[in-house]
């Protein structure tokens, strides 16, 4: 398939696209909004020849805010056009930018030619800039054909991925080949992409930058202090980040297994996305006492599990744990982003599939600072065991908070290589 192919099939498909949304707007009724923005209609006001940076959904956006804040410094006459994919990323950028006004921000159109290039004309950027793995074939195209570099960063690949690739080479190749820059994490993955057709001097190894991760220093103590607030500093509290459907039943059902054992356990359930908040805490509630973050009612002795259903506080939320088990991961999603709780010298757990961070998480196990399990039961067993023998505990915390010390470094080579194509 070939891309002329792909766009003449996408527009086909528009009106499955069309009950995507109207689907996913009865559970989040944000996905009912702004939809001429994802055509390229109704585009906000905004200041041209700045840098784009797309970053689909939040993970995604957080991982480039440090990226894009370093070249708000490096390029301070600038203007940055950060696009995403979906409402809670919108979101997550509108919050974390809210005090830059050189930040501005849109819904990326869909990737059919016309939208693609209604929008890069609107913005004019002198360089693109998309985050890890999201791939669009016109947008890219749209790009080369009007002579803006495009860079991929903190690229990742793995090897079902590329697989997938290989299978559209007509598409894929010519699409990698029109590409400046791909940042890649490791020279496993940037062996992919030349594989598949990206021009070999384009790809560079810089690391990842999410082990560029900086916590704010007063993050513990706040979350310290709200501890001693709950009178919960003996209390064992563990937190699963980020669950998937069908991952919330196996946690509670770990967490059931450990209040047998320490019958004062808190856990702290955080889903993924938020049009599950609700389902979710039916789920817990039905089984435990709840409370829900974003009631701002105070954990008391009586409370069994805390849902952390807000937008931003993820960081803070693993800052109020002993113990992290980091979710999409006894679930077939990937998992993911296991060194945020790593930078906090959590102990982390996560369950087999992994293959979203499969080096990273290579690195942790191997330096002892992650432990893999394979079910509701394993899961159980590694919580108990981290509470009962704390000092095993801050030993593997200390090991990843280690290895995001060893590693850190990418985000100043990603911005080396980004420089070279703005000038």
């Amino acid at each position: 398939m070939n891309r002329t192919l792909y766009t003449l099939l996408f527009h086909l498909g528009l009106p499955l696209v069309a009950l995507r949304l109207y689907l996913r707007a009865r559970k989040a009724p944000a996905y009912g909004q702004r939809i001429a923005e994802r055509f390229a209609f109704r585009l906000p006001a905004m200041r041209q020849g700045g840098i784009w940076v797309h970053a689909v959904s939040v993970g995604e956006s957080i991982a480039a805010a440090p990226m894009v804040r370093a070249l708000l410094k490096a390029y301070p006459q600038l203007p940055i056009t950060l696009t995403c994919m979906t409402p809670t990323g919108s979101e997550r950028i509108r919050a974390m930018f809210a005090d830059e006004p050189r930040v501005q921000h849109c819904y990326l159109p869909y990737d059919l030619p016309w939208a693609a290039g209604r929008f890069i004309d609107h913005v004019q950027p002198k360089l693109g800039i998309i985050m890890e793995t999201e791939l669009w074939p016109n947008h890219i195209h749209q790009c080369a054909k009007r002579g803006i570099a495009v860079a991929l960063a903190n690229a990742r690949l793995s090897a079902r991925s590329a697989r997938g690739y290989g299978r559209f080479a007509r598409l894929t190749r010519p699409m990698l080949a029109e590409m400046n820059l791909i940042a890649v994490q490791t020279e496993t993955e940037a062996q992919r992409f030349r594989d598949l057709g990206a021009r070999p001097h384009c790809v560079q190894v810089t690391g990842s930058i999410k082990f560029d991760l900086k916590v704010d220093e007063q993050l513990l103590p706040r979350a310290r202090g709200l501890r001693e607030q709950w009178g919960a500093t003996q209390r064992p509290v563990w937190i699963a980040a980020s669950t998937h459907e069908g991952e919330d039943a196996l946690v509670l059902q770990a967490h059931q297994q450990l209040l047998q054992v320490h019958g004062d356990a808190l856990l702290i359930l955080v889903p993924r996305h938020p049009e599950r908040f609700n389902a979710v805490h039916a789920l817990c509630s039905e089984r435990f006492s709840t409370i829900r973050r974003s009631t701002g009612a105070p954990v008391d002795a009586q409370t069994r599990v805390l849902l952390g259903d807000t937008m931003g506080e993820l960081l803070f939320l693993y800052a109020l744990a002993d113990i992290a088990f980091v979710g999409g991961s006894l679930v077939p999603t990937g998992g993911h982003n296991p060194l945020e709780p790593a930078a906090l010298a959590l102990p982390v757990i996560m369950g087999p599939h992994v293959f979203n961070f499969l080096e990273i998480s290579a690195m942790l196990v191997e330096a002892g600072a992650l432990q893999q399990v394979d079910d509701a039961d394993g899961l159980a067993e590694a919580v108990r065991r981290l509470v009962e023998l704390p000092q095993d505990a801050q030993r593997m915390g200390a090991a990843g908070r280690a290895v995001m010390q060893a590693n850190q470094g990418a985000l100043q080579r990603l911005l080396d290589g980004l420089a070279a194509l703005m000038r």
